[in-house]
This record gives structure tokens, sequence and C-alpha cells, in this order.
């Protein structure tokens, strides 16, 4: 059962647009089992340009699913969040599936609901996704966030990894959407 924390930045949640959020995240209350109680925390913003962007992210005890659009309008964008979600669930789904993982965990989380529109082709491209074709071996060398940044932009990389000079802690500096960069760091 899938309870909803909708919150809305620069635009008000009316009871439509509540409605709509609700009417549209509820069609994959299908995929999970009886048992499955998730929060859909569902953020909606609408930047300057008019352009809107919706966030969806479903917590539950061993996955987490997430999907985030940008559309001029949040209706459409709403509609794109939810085919996102349901290709990660089907993507899910057929690996647990084809790993023949039928204990408690991922696969518990799932009903079993058929899809008519699934076709073999995708479910082709689903197994094909996370092959590895390539491998690549470095030695992390010790340098500052502003250091890897720059070897970052070198290279024409979207992400760089390396060893924190200070705290000799493994990080990772990235490139987001906006231009700006974050950094992760392990403990």
């Amino acid at each position: 059962m899938l309870d909803f924390n909708i919150r809305g930045e620069n635009v008000e949640v009316t009871p439509a647009i509540r409605e709509y959020v609700e009417k549209k995240i509820d069609k994959l209350e299908r995929y999970f089992t009886e048992s499955t109680n998730a929060i859909a925390h569902v953020n909606l913003k609408v930047y300057s340009d008019k352009q809107t962007k919706v966030e969806v992210t479903i917590p539950m005890k061993n996955l987490t699913l997430r999907a985030e659009e940008r559309h001029n309008d949040m209706y459409a964008a709403v509609d794109l969040i939810v085919d996102k979600l349901e290709r990660q669930i089907r993507k899910y789904k057929t690996r647990v599936n084809r790993k023949s993982r039928e204990r408690e965990g991922v696969a518990a989380f799932f009903a079993s609901v058929e899809d008519n529109n699934n076709n073999a082709q995708e479910l082709l491209e689903d197994e094909n996704e996370f092959n590895v074709v390539r491998t690549k071996q470095f030695d992390l060398k010790p340098m500052d966030q502003e250091e890897a940044i720059l070897q970052m932009n070198m290279l024409g990389h979207n992400f760089f990894i390396f060893t924190d000079a200070e705290s000799e802690g493994t990080h990772i500096v990235y490139k987001r959407k906006d231009g700006k960069y974050g950094l992760i760091e392990t403990n």
C-alpha cells in the first residue's frame, strides 16, 4: 500500500494536482505484494522559465525506486515518471526472476503481474544492460578535491575517483546537471 508525501516548491499542490499524482502513481501498486507498505515522496518544482520538475522516490526495505523528469507540463512529467518507475520495476523483476531468487528480499516486494506491454526485445535489452564491456585499473593518487575536478575536466569525464590527501579516504567528484560539482565521500 502506497502512502504519499507530496511537496511543492514554487507551486501550490492543489487538490487536482494531488489527485492526479496519487491516481497515476497508485498504478504501481499492482507490482507490489499486498504486504508492501511504502511512502511515495513526490517533489513538484516550478522554475522561473515555467519548466517543471517532478521527482518521485519510493524507499523500501531492500530497494529504492527513484525517477525525475523535467517537462513544460507537470501532468505530462508525472506520466513520464510513472513510465520510468514501471521500467525500473520490470528490470528488477526480470533480473531477480532470471537469477531464480525467490527468497525474501527484492522479489518479495513485487507481485506477479503479467504486463502485455513487454515484448521479448525489451527483456533482452534489460538483460544486456549490465554487461561490463570494459574494465580499467588505475592507482588512486592522493590529491585535494580541486585537483580532482581539474583532472576530471582535463579527461573530459563527468566523474573522477581519487584518494583525499587529508583524510586518505576514497572520494568521487562528479559534474551535476546544473554545471556545478558534487562530492561523494566514502566511509
